[in-house]
């Protein structure tokens, strides 16, 4: 069973992504670090006693669906009103709207615990967080009243609609409809898929945020427009009045997170109210949707990074359950009587030091790129600026190199249980299944990589990103100067890897400076994986450091440098000079 690692992730928040220096030069109003912990042991007890348990038969039982309506699996109902309950929903929310306005990454910290606990409840939180950051930033004043406060204390549940059939991460092709009704209101007409907590039975209503299209607005990305539509209308007092005409018509019967609904929505097709159409308002400016919604889809890619991390992490913690118990042959040294537990056996170790290494290393990335959207919120001028080029260098490789760990870690420890890892009544393919959508939503990991190469890296002119590697070098350099064995040969290896990333990065801002931007793209996924490991060990060297006592630390430290990290190297020539061997081997797949 699941239990919430609650001292590794306060060292990583406080030590680690930096929330420690921060709240020593009171960027954060009152928060002092005794409440952080204090808040990070609640979420801890919450997550294991009440969300975990329920994780197995959420699955087994699954969200189901009958005449538009659907149905939590048994217990999520009251478990997300408890929550709710608990104040969780409105962490780093402002309190102007009854949020509690804490850090970003502290809000991404206890997030981890829910998903670890279960992914498929963890997903309610991360899409009404978006839904309400997107209102904070772009909704007008009367809406963000009317709305807001239930939203930030979890009475309503947002969604986020973008995708359609023909629509996929090709946002440009979609074609719902928004049609002005005259009075400040429109009709929405359209279909989405894949809407995650489109409908369910926890709260009294949901509010919408949907893509669609104005009459004559321009073709492509630029003609979008995003709009309000709650399933119930609201009252001037903040009542509920009749049902919108919007309806949950299926959910998908998916590979995992069954207990999560993923539902196809019908807009203005007449089920309900008067006459077809679904009332909503408009967000922002006309055609200017998608920059709104990138606010949430920002604020989504992190929290799907952090769902990498805790699928990763509660993997693991059943995996080495499992090592300790399992008895079979008899490891090299093993001289108790019968067989040894299978966590003595060299290669089980090596997978288990490998998945939790992983898993630390995708926990910090994602956590100093929390650190940096709150410090660009507590700086003002250059500073803030430049902690905004940070965050935004980190999101893609928080969200595709952790939800690439999320798998990689889900599916070794199915390895470390052997046949019985194939074997659902374990709980280890329950993982492996759950963690395999991170990879694909919120934007691919191929997308992400793409992001990082053409739009992260030449921020400032390559300043951004130079800045972050010589941070990476200042560690390193801390790590030698330490003179500790325990750490072996971490910094050579360390450099190496770090050396590797700086050539790979000069090696693709010369292709894309000659405009061959194919062979850019061709490395830009062995650049995200090269880019996440070399970040990953230095901050588990960060780790270390900020512990000296701490032998684990350091060991794990010295494990991932002279095991993993060799990785970088071999990333590295694919980066400098993969592109032609994949354009000319591609030429085969062609239909």
């Amino acid at each position: 069973m699941y239990r919430a690692p609650v001292s590794e992730i306060a060292h990583a928040l406080k030590s680690v992504a930096g929330l420690k220096e921060g709240l020593d030069k009171g960027l954060f109003g009152d928060l002092s670090e005794d409440l952080v912990d204090a808040i990070l042991e609640e979420a801890g007890r919450f997550a294991t006693d009440r969300i975990a348990p329920l994780h197995v038969p959420g699955d087994r039982q699954g969200a189901r669906h009958a005449d538009g309506a659907v149905t939590m699996p048994d217990g999520y109902a009251d478990l997300y009103r408890d929550w709710a309950a608990g104040g969780w929903n409105g962490l780093a929310a402002d309190p102007e709207f009854g949020g509690q306005g804490l850090p970003i990454s502290l809000a991404m910290a206890v997030a981890e615990m829910w998903n670890s606990g279960s992914m498929g409840f963890g997903l309610v939180a991360t899409l009404t967080a978006g839904a309400v950051e997107a209102l904070e930033a772009h909704a007008s004043d009367e809406m963000k009243a009317k709305y807001l406060p239930k939203m930030v204390s979890g009475e309503w549940t947002g969604t986020m609609n973008l995708t359609e059939p023909q629509a996929g991460s090709d946002v440009g092709a979609l074609k719902a409809r928004a049609e002005p009704a005259g009075d400040g209101t429109y009709r929405i007409f359209g279909q989405k898929i894949f809407i995650t907590y489109g409908e369910h039975d926890m709260t009294d209503n949901i509010v919408h945020l949907v893509l669609a299209r104005l009459p004559g607005a321009p073709a492509g990305t630029k003609g979008i427009s995003l709009f309000l539509v709650p399933k119930f209308l609201v009252n001037d007092d903040g009542s509920l009045g009749p049902r919108n005409d919007v309806h949950c018509h299926s959910i998908e019967h998916k590979l995992g997170i069954h207990a999560s609904p993923t539902c196809t929505m019908i807009y203005g097709d007449g089920k309900f109210g008067d006459e077809p159409g679904a009332v909503g308002w408009l967000v922002g400016e006309e055609n200017r949707g998608l920059a709104c919604m990138f606010t949430m889809m920002n604020n989504a890619r992190l929290a799907v990074g952090i769902e990498g991390v805790a699928v990763a992490e509660a993997a693991s913690q059943k995996a080495l359950a499992y090592a300790n118990e399992r008895r079979q042959g008899r490891a090299p040294g093993w001289t108790g009587e019968g067989m040894s537990p299978i966590v003595l056996h060299p290669d089980v170790r090596r997978d288990l030091l490998t998945m939790t290494s992983l898993t630390r290393a995708a926990r910090a990335i994602c956590l100093a790129c929390a650190h940096a959207i709150d410090m660009s919120r507590a700086t003002q001028g250059d500073e803030a600026r430049f902690w905004h080029e940070r965050a935004s260098l980190l999101t893609p490789v928080a969200k595709a190199f952790s939800t690439d760990i999320g798998s990689q870690v889900a599916s070794i420890g199915v390895q470390v249980h052997g046949g019985m890892g194939f074997i659902e009544e374990t709980g280890a393919a329950l993982y492996m299944r759950d963690a395999r959508i991170a990879q694909i939503y919120e934007g691919t990991n191929g997308i992400q990589a793409i992001d990082l190469v053409t739009r992260k890296l030449p921020q400032s002119d390559g300043a951004c990103v130079s800045a972050y590697f010589d941070e990476l070098d200042g560690v390193i350099g801390a790590l030698s100067a330490s003179n500790e064995p325990a750490f072996g040969q971490s910094a050579g290896r360390l450099k190496e890897a770090v050396a590797d990333l700086r050539a790979a990065t000069d090696a693709l801002g010369a292709m894309m400076k000659a405009g061959d931007m194919a062979r850019a793209l061709s490395g830009a996924t062995p650049y995200l994986r090269l880019f996440g490991l070399a970040a990953g060990g230095v901050y588990l060297a960060r780790a270390a450091l900020a512990d000296a006592g701490n032998g684990e630390r350091a060991s794990l430290c010295r494990f991932f440098a002279e095991n993993l990290a060799g990785e970088t190297a071999a990333l590295r020539r694919t980066v400098e000079a993969g592109a032609e061997s994949l354009a000319a081997a591609g030429e085969f797949l062609v239909a």
